[in-house]
């Protein structure tokens, strides 16, 4: 008898352990995930330590010098710009405000998501109605546009009006996906044995639903991070952000005000650009493999591969 109790036990405790581990196990065997991960975490380090990435005669990446424009050499890996200032260092140094902007506006887009998403599901009748539209409402809304408008007339050049226009405008498709998923689990059976249990809404939502949705809550969250770099990049480019600020959207910005492709200068303007790219890059690969691996949909067809492989 004790060893039947133990053998049905056993699979209890192993169907417990599995959720801590398999997501991350998930991420290791998924090579997207790998790939992305690495980049963002090369980003990051430049982004805490760029003095270590930068030589030190350039630790000071605004410091005006005796040699503008010129182009690569030992001196200046990627040339200097019209005010003699290090393209290399002002590169490396711009990691942390184009970084900050994407964790920054891509968390606050989600949680602006995962609350009116979740709530809208789970409320239901007048108050899921209500906020459906106000999300079909921020769907439909030529975006770029609005935020043109909203950055150049609450508060050109300030940072934080930008991160608030980027979260404003970049929740609305990641609420849409969160309220699908959270009205799939509305009526689960241990959603109906909380309520049986009398316990509050609140705790329901935070405690019994979203656990169930981390896959999909860090997926819109690297969704949300990919628009914010590129769009605040876009606007930094056409001028609407601070022009004395390091990021690579003001890199070319700079870029192209003072013609560094005309002067022969084209490090200047590709590097900023390659860089934007990349940190795209990273945020696509991850937001793909967590769609892989929240999906079960594509896991089959992973399995399936990867036996015709073998």
């Amino acid at each position: 008898m004790s060893a039947v109790v133990a053998g049905a036990s056993a699979p209890v405790a192993s169907a417990t352990r599995r959720p801590r581990g398999g997501l991350f196990r998930a991420i290791l065997r998924n090579r997207k995930a790998m790939v992305g991960a690495a980049l963002l975490f090369l980003f990051i380090l430049l982004a805490l330590f760029p003095g270590l990435f930068v030589p030190g005669a350039h630790h000071d990446p605004q410091a005006i010098g005796d040699l503008p424009l010129q182009k690569p050499s030992g001196a200046h890996w990627l040339g200097t710009t019209g005010l003699g200032q290090d393209v290399y260092a002002q590169l490396i140094y711009s990691t942390r405000e184009s970084l900050v902007i994407a964790v920054v506006a891509g968390l606050g887009a989600t949680i602006l998501s995962v609350i009116i998403g979740v709530s809208a599901a789970y409320l239901g009748g007048l108050a899921d109605d209500g906020l459906s539209m106000l999300t079909d409402i921020f769907l439909v809304l030529p975006t770029f546009p609005l935020i043109i408008v909203l950055a150049t007339y609450a508060g050109k050049g300030n940072l934080t009006v930008i991160i608030i226009v980027l979260i404003l405008t970049g929740w609305s498709y990641g609420a849409r996906q969160m309220r699908a998923q959270a009205l799939s689990l509305r009526n689960r059976d241990f959603l109906e044995s909380a309520r049986v249990r009398g316990e509050r809404r609140s705790y329901i939502i935070v405690v019994e639903v979203l656990p169930t949705m981390i896959s999909l809550i860090v997926a819109n969250f690297l969704g949300a991070a990919l628009y914010s770099v590129l769009t605040a990049a876009g606007l930094q480019f056409l001028g609407l952000g601070d022009p004395s600020s390091l990021s690579w959207g003001t890199m070319l910005y700079w870029a192209q005000n003072q013609g560094a492709l005309v002067n022969g200068l084209p490090a200047w303007a590709l590097s900023p650009g390659l860089a934007v790219a990349l940190l795209g890059v990273s945020f696509a690969l991850l937001n793909y493999a967590f769609d892989e691996i929240s999906n079960p949909a594509l896991r089959p067809v992973r399995r399936r591969r990867a036996r015709s492989a073998s």
